[in-house]
């Protein structure tokens, strides 16, 4: 969290972590299109040759008021690719909240496992307690035949209850909004009790 007082804005990081090909940048994509202009900045994206995130995607919302200051929400994705390792701890630094993207894809369990297990310890690298992070856990990609079932995922993860975990399809938008709104009202409930 940064406040501009000359300014009464907020800035709030919100990132968007789980495996390679989980569907981060889908999500952002799918806001970035569903968003009206005026409430949103430009995508950007730094990717390799393959159309893969090489270091993040990154787009800023300004929605809303809170305490008389202008929000401004920076949504940010880290690289999923294991040997951009460096990269997701560091656009995990400041980090206002997490929604982790999993792949239901019962093939990607141990993915989303290690993934989930390198966030936290990412993070208490930077100081950061892990569980008081507000986090949302997103199953992405709910219809592939595939998918493994939400209490199956839960389990695997080892979610408890207080988690908001929500189901999704990003490349079609299901549960995409549903997301961003839960880490939203997370993030504001916690720096509301901070400013």
């Amino acid at each position: 969290m940064f406040i501009n007082r000359r300014l009464r804005e907020l800035n709030l990081k919100i990132v968007y972590y789980g495996p390679a090909l989980s569907g981060k940048t889908t999500n952002l994509v799918y806001i970035y299109n569903h968003t009206r202009p005026e409430l949103r900045g430009d995508l950007i994206s730094l990717k390799t040759r393959e159309d893969r995130t090489i270091f993040f995607d990154y787009l800023q919302l300004e929605l809303g008021q809170i305490k008389g200051l202008k929000p401004k929400f920076n949504l940010y994705t880290v690289p999923g690719q294991v040997y951009y390792a460096a990269s997701r701890k560091l656009v995990l630094q400041g980090a206002d909240g997490v929604v982790f993207v999993a792949d239901s894809q019962t093939y990607r369990m141990v993915d989303n496992v290690t993934s989930l297990q390198d966030m936290r310890g990412y993070l208490r690298e930077l100081g950061i307690d892990p569980w008081s992070v507000p986090l949302v856990v997103q199953f992405n990609k709910r219809d592939l035949p595939d998918a493994a079932g939400v209490s199956t995922l839960r389990s695997l993860l080892r979610l408890n209850r207080s988690i908001p975990c929500l189901e999704s399809v990003a490349t079609e938008g299901a549960g995409v909004f549903d997301t961003l709104k839960t880490i939203i009202n997370l993030v504001v409930s916690s720096v509301q009790k901070n400013i």
